[in-house]
């Protein structure tokens, strides 16, 4: 007997798989066993169950085992503010920094603008390069003197830059895909960044002097494995061009490094990391090369942000820190939680920081390298990641290689296509977003920040003779909604209130309360505010009464099937357009004679139903 197969404790007998999969057959009622197997965006089926892996895959391990770097953003736009911050984080915890120019992938309506001399002196004033402090650098078409005012600000210090964890991060063809133009050709062009990277490495830089960053793909929509097909594909790309600039390949790879975004979904997110450092291995193989440890640096992702309840981006960005912790990142950014909402002010920069102090210093989750390794779901997970991760690779190279497949739009429309899905699924809350499309709180304080949000930060001008592509626009999944929540801030501050809705609740609190919350929370979703209506015989009085346009009746199916009718006639002759909550099955075309114009249901297109909603309440 193994200890895998001995009762618990010598009291509780080992479970079997059989014995579960009864218990789940009488829970599911004749319900196919289906219903419990989710897919993800690229297909990959996830199931409630899996068996112990007999064979687990390659181990992922950090460039260097033990802790990852807790980097704070460097992002406001003034370069000596930016640096008290910066000075301010790593005085509080944080391991490094990781600097944001504007027109960079991260900027996300922040950014430093000033990429003189005199204004990267000020940004980093007091930081001690000689210590080893890293200082991850964002490529930006915006910040051309970031990287010789760097070098000078070095130099003058009479710091050697072989100490120094400073990575400049060149990525031209991150930057296409954001920005949609490249400076030429990238036969061309690939010798200037060629150039660009051997300098730096002469100059005695070890550390990052390339990213490969497809954060872009994920902020616009796309899936892990289109993530992971661009990262190898920008890899590649730039292995080629250093070796055809003079580098050995193996001395090129160590140059080289990655970025991906980390997402609330912590199992997708630890199966993608673990996925990257795999496929690149096999990347090397086919170079010749032995596999060596890549360094990976993972940002909790733009896309999963919200304006509306900030504090529950709190609860995102943990999951995804976690998430990026055990999948073996080597270092963490966690957006404040006011990103999206403008330049983050010194408490929400430390709750982001404190995020990862406490996963690492409480939790303790880097004691082990590669925990998830072994385990049936994660190993399943991150195996079926590999397999369409290289086959948007393949997918890509057949077009002719990263540049190439930008220019003709084609990984675009991919991404395009999912990013379209994704939005669907959005709008009808199958994909929730809490204090978004789901739990809204339509009554909430203001959040502070230090500046505004600038989606100017974002942009960046194209030269002459830019070879020109379709740019891939980072958006928030919640974005659509909190356009409606915005109009209604608008008419508040006009009028002195918010379109508004009546909750015609009938029969008894137990009747009528699981409805009536969901009619809430879909209305003040939408930013029409719901007001709550007791079970009254006059039921048009009260909707009168209300000072709402629309109103909504909640009750149990037995209740409608007796009072709906009734109380639908009552309130369209005061002049509601009236909802129901729920599906109205066989009674549809009764309680639509009625006067009944719309039915609200989990399930539905929520979002174009609160559009109208929104203007009819008006």
């Amino acid at each position: 007997m193994t200890l895998h197969d001995a009762p618990l404790a010598g009291v509780f007998p080992q479970g079997k798989e059989e014995d579960w999969r009864k218990i789940v057959d009488r829970a599911l009622k004749g319900a196919p066993f289906e219903k419990l197997i989710s897919k993800t965006y690229d297909g990959i089926a996830i199931s409630p169950l899996y068996s112990r892996t007999a064979a687990p895959g390659p181990r992922a391990l950090r460039a260097a085992p033990g802790r990852w770097s807790i980097l704070a953003r460097v992002d406001h736009g003034e370069a000596a503010a930016a640096n008290r911050l910066a000075l301010d984080d790593l005085e509080g915890g944080a391991d490094g920094l990781h600097i944001v120019f504007a027109g960079a992938q991260g900027a996300y309506g922040s950014g430093v603008l000033d990429d003189s001399d005199e204004g990267v002196a000020h940004l980093f004033d007091a930081v001690h390069f000689d210590y080893g402090v890293p200082a991850l650098i964002e490529f930006s078409p915006r910040a051309t003197n970031a990287v010789d005012a760097v070098r000078r600000l070095l130099d003058r210090a009479h710091i050697e830059p072989s100490i120094t964890r400073v990575a400049f991060g060149f990525d031209p063809l991150g930057a296409q895909a954001l920005h949609g133009f490249l400076p030429g050709p990238w036969a061309e062009h690939s010798g200037a960044f060629a150039r660009s990277v051997r300098s730096v490495a002469e100059a005695g830089f070890r550390f990052g002097a390339a990213f490969a960053d497809a954060r872009v793909i994920h902020a616009a929509g796309g899936s892990e494995a289109q993530e992971l097909g661009f990262a190898l594909a920008a890899a590649l790309a730039y292995l080629r061009a250093l070796e055809a600039g003079g580098l050995p390949l193996d001395a090129a790879r160590a140059l080289l490094a990655f970025r991906l975004a980390a997402d609330a979904d912590q199992f997708v997110t630890i199966a993608k990391l673990r996925a990257l450092r795999r496929l690149f291995a096999r990347v090397e193989e086919a170079c010749g090369l032995s596999p060596a440890p890549i360094y990976i640096h993972a940002e909790t992702a733009w896309r999963m942000a919200t304006r509306r309840d900030p504090w529950t981006n709190l609860l995102r960005a943990t999951l995804a820190a976690f998430g990026a912790a055990i999948g073996g990142a080597d270092a963490v950014t966690v957006l404040p939680f006011t990103q999206a909402l403008g330049t983050p002010d010194e408490f929400a920069r430390r709750l982001a920081r404190d995020t990862q102090l406490v996963l690492q210093d409480e939790s303790h989750v880097h004691v082990v390298d590669d925990p998830s390794a072994g385990a049936g779901g994660m190993e399943a997970l991150t195996e079926a990641l590999c397999e369409r991760g290289w086959s948007e690779f393949q997918k890509i190279e057949a077009e002719g290689g990263l540049a190439a497949a930008l220019e003709k739009g084609a990984l675009q429309g991919r991404v395009a296509d999912l990013s379209g899905e994704r939005a669907r699924n959005v709008a009808r809350s199958r994909d929730k977003i809490t204090g978004s499309n789901e739990f809204p709180d339509i009554g909430e304080a203001p959040v502070a920040t230090l500046a505004p949000f600038d989606a100017a930060r974002l942009a960046a001008p194209a030269p002459d003779g830019a070879v020109r592509s379709a740019p891939l626009r980072p958006r928030r999944l919640a974005e659509p909604f909190e356009g409606l929540r915005e109009r209604s801030d608008a008419a508040l501050a006009e009028t002195g209130a918010r379109p508004r809705v009546f909750l015609a609740n009938l029969g008894s609190v137990a009747a009528y309360t699981a409805r009536a919350n969901f009619a809430k929370n879909f209305f003040e979703a939408g930013g029409v505010e719901a007001v709550f209506g007791e079970d009254d015989s006059d039921i048009a009085a009260l909707f009168r009464a209300s000072g709402a346009r629309l109103a909504c009746l909640c009750s149990s199916d037995a209740i409608y099937a007796e009072r709906a009718e009734e109380a639908a006639r009552a309130l369209a002759g005061a002049g509601a357009r009236v909802y129901l909550a729920g599906r109205p099955g066989e009674l549809e075309a009764r309680l639509r004679s009625a006067g009944i114009a719309e039915f609200i249901y989990a399930g539905g297109d929520m979002f174009e139903t609160l559009q109208r909603a929104f203007e009819e309440a008006g």
